[in-house]
Formats: structure tokens, sequence, C-alpha cells
């Protein structure tokens, strides 16, 4: 048995292996392209890596492509063979290998829970800590990402390698539980102590984006530029923070600028960058912007991805993409999947049930919720679609933009107030309630 540099206990007996591996794992806490290369790497000098084996699967299923489903698959197997090989390998292996099976099943909230125990008398164990961080952060489980980082931050080494990494997540769900001061405190600490956090960095534009500092943010992110600036399409989405905070300033042309060099600058089909170019897109439509072409790339990925729910944050993006082009026969037929996809088992299954079917309904046009209580039904169970807070935001500014369209002042009164809660006011809210034909408030 070998432990690696991030608290890893392993079977590899393969000092290249070790030493890619810990090459794969800061990969992956920085956002870095050299990761697969890296895992790889990890398999070439070893073959029965079975760590790298499940870090191959997990990365599959992050990804949220149903065609990636079967690569997930055999990366399980090939794990759980590797197991076999080694004579039931090491404790964190088992762990690793059974939360990915279980990640498999469509259950991510069971393999986080395995994680958990698993790793419970070490929970700063930085590969599992990371992957259930990650995996919470798609199933929108803000207080799970705060209880799990508050113990790892408890029980960590100060002199760790991971220690940065460990606080930047920690940073992220302070954040996104609106605890803005202490998450300001503990990203600014995790960028100290490892400047390649990108999470970290990121973290902290929340807050700044959150409380409406446009301008510090701004300066935070442009000063930060030569650390995330190096990632893989995490780059991307810095960007599109960036673009969010120059379109509360007004700069539209700036907001265009970035759009197309740094937000889009490759056509992408990663359901997370399609996240980001769908919603910029529709909020500079929303405050006047005319945005030429840029829709049609998105809406032919869309077409292209309609049958998949394999995650229904993904879904809602292609659906809005589709909607605005005014393809309603897509639209069509991606809300008929949506629906399909909430008669069945899983945690997705779950969230196209609760959250996906009325969301996916109001995004097409088929009618928003059409009482208080449903309305409140809704923006309580969002978070439950995954991603940050900024992310949803859209769905929130949209659901305001339908509810709005029906005339409905009181529901956009009620969502503002309730937006109020994580978000400083801003433009977006503003054009809407103009749009509606409200009055201002003071």
């Amino acid at each position: 048995m070998n432990r690696d540099a991030y608290d890893l206990i392993t079977s590899s007996d393969s000092a290249e292996a070790r030493r890619a591996f810990e090459q794969a794992v800061y990969g992956l806490a920085t956002h870095r392209p050299s990761t697969g290369a890296s895992l790889q790497a990890t398999l070439a000098a070893d073959p029965d890596h079975v760590a790298a084996h499940a870090l191959t699967g997990f990365a599959n299923l992050i990804l949220a492509r149903s065609e990636l489903a079967a690569s997930a698959e055999t990366a399980l197997a090939e794990a759980r063979a590797a197991l076999t090989r080694k004579n039931g390998g090491t404790a964190d292996e088992q762990i690793l290998v059974k939360a990915l099976a279980t990640a498999n099943q469509g259950s991510f909230s069971g393999a986080v829970d395995m994680l958990d125990r698993g790793f419970a008398d070490r929970p700063a164990t930085f590969l599992p800590f990371k992957l259930s961080h990650a995996l919470r952060f798609m199933l929108g489980d803000a207080a799970g990402m705060l209880t799990a980082s508050s113990r790892a931050v408890d029980s960590l080494d100060s002199a760790s390698l991971s220690a940065g990494f460990v606080f930047g997540c920690y940073a992220f769900s302070l954040e996104e539980t609106g605890r803005y001061e202490e998450a300001m405190k503990a990203g600014r600490k995790a960028v100290a102590l490892q400047p390649d956090d990108s999470w970290g960095l990121h973290a902290v534009s929340h807050v700044f984006e959150m409380r409406g500092q446009t301008q510090e943010g701004v300066d935070w992110l442009e000063s930060s530029r030569s650390a995330w600036s190096r990632c893989n399409n995490f780059s991307f989405h810095m960007a599109w923070h960036l673009a969010l905070l120059h379109l509360e300033r007004g700069d539209h042309e700036r907001v265009l600028q970035l759009y197309d060099d740094e937000v889009r600058p490759q056509q992408t089909d990663d359901f997370r960058d399609m996240a980001n170019a769908v919603s910029l897109l529709w909020r500079l439509n929303q405050m006047g912007v005319h945005v030429g072409s840029r829709w049609h790339d998105l809406a032919g990925i869309a077409r292209a991805r309609r049958w998949d729910t394999t995650l229904i944050f993904a879904a809602l993006h292609n659906l809005a993409a589709l909607v605005a082009i005014g393809d309603r026969v897509g639209a069509a037929e991606l809300v008929t999947e949506i629906e399909e996809k909430a008669t069945g088992t899983g945690d997705q299954a779950r969230v196209a049930a609760e959250i996906g079917v009325p969301m996916a309904r109001m995004l097409a046009g088929l009618g928003a919720p059409a009482d208080r209580q449903m309305l409140d039904r809704v923006i309580v169970n969002l978070p439950k679609i995954g991603g940050s807070n900024a992310q949803r935001d859209f769905f929130v500014l949209a659901l305001a933009k339908a509810v709005g369209s029906r005339g409905d002042n009181a529901g956009i009164s009620r969502i503002r107030h309730m937006r109020r809660h994580l978000k400083a006011e801003d433009r977006l809210i503003r054009s809407i309630e103009q749009s509606a034909g409200m009055r201002l408030s003071a």
C-alpha cells in the first residue's frame, strides 16, 4: 500500500504511476486540460491503477452526455477487474469503485453518501472530497457542500498540497449558502495558499457578483487572468462571469467581445459551455441588444441533443436555445423528453418531475405557474436543477419574464423579493419589470 501526496491510499507499486496520478489530481483541482493525458500516463505505467480507472469513470459521468454512459461502465468494469488483480485493493480504492457503481446507476446522491461515509475519518482526502463536491454541485446541494467542506477544513493539515483547493471548495460552499463575508475570506485564503486554485478565484468572483460590486469583480478577474486563462473550458466560464459584470455596467460592446473571444471561442457541445452561452445571449436579448447570428450555432447543437435528458440543467438550456430561434417543433420534442424523464427513476428523474417539467413548459411558452403557491414551489425547488446560484439566476429571470408576459405583476414582485435574499438588485430584473409595464420601486 502507498499513500500519495493527496492522502489517497492505493495498491499501486509504480512510482511513475503515482507521480502521473498526482498530476491528474492536480489537473482536476486546477481545471487544467492536461488531466486526461495524466490519467493515460498513469494507466500506461500501471494498467491496474484502480483509482485512475475510477476517476476516468467519474469524469465521463460528470460530462452528463448520454453517449458517455457506456464509457463510464467500461471504466467501472476495468476498475473492478483491477481490484481483483490487486487482491481486493485498498479500502480507499474499494470505496471509490463502489461509489462509481452507484453513480453509474443514476444516483449521484447515493455516491456522495458512500464517499462521505467511506472517508469519514479522513474527510480532507482530496480526490473523494473533490468528487463529492462536484457531484453535490450537480445536485444543487449547497448545504451538503458546506457540511462536507467544513469537516474537511477542520481536519486539514495546512501544509498539505491540497489545503488551498479544499479552502476553495469551502469558499464556494459558503458563497452558495449566502455567507458572503466568510466566503470572501476563505476564497482569498485559498488563493494565497494555492495561486492556481481557480475554484477559489471563482468563489470570490461570485461574491462580488452577488453583492453587485461590479468594478471589484472585474478587477479581481482581470488581475487573476494568468491563473484562470490556463484552465480547460472552465476559462470560458470565468469569462462568462466577467461578461456578466460588464453587462451590469451596461458595457454591451465589451460583453459581445467577451462572448466571441472568450465565452464562446469554440462551438463545443459541452453542456457547461452551452449554459454559459445560452444564458448570456438571453440576458443580452432581454437588455435589447442585437446578438446577430450567435444563436444559430447553439440551436444547431441543441437540436442534435434534444433527445438527451441525462442532466435536466443541460436539457433546459438546450430548450432555451431552441425557443430563441423559434424552433417550436424541436422545443416541443425536448419538452416531451423531459416529461418522459419525469416518469423514470433516479436523481434526474426526480429533478425532472419536481422542477424540470414546469420550467420546460414555461421556457417553451406553454404556460407559467398560475398561482402563488405553485410559483413558490418552483422557486424553492429550483436548486435541485444543480449548478450555482449565478447559473440558476437565468431560470429565475426567465420565470419572472414568463409571469410578467401574463400580466402577473404580483408574481414578478414575489420573484424579485425572493431573489433579493441572494443577489443585489440589477438591471435585468428592472428591465423585466419595465417590459411588463410595472412601476419601478424606489
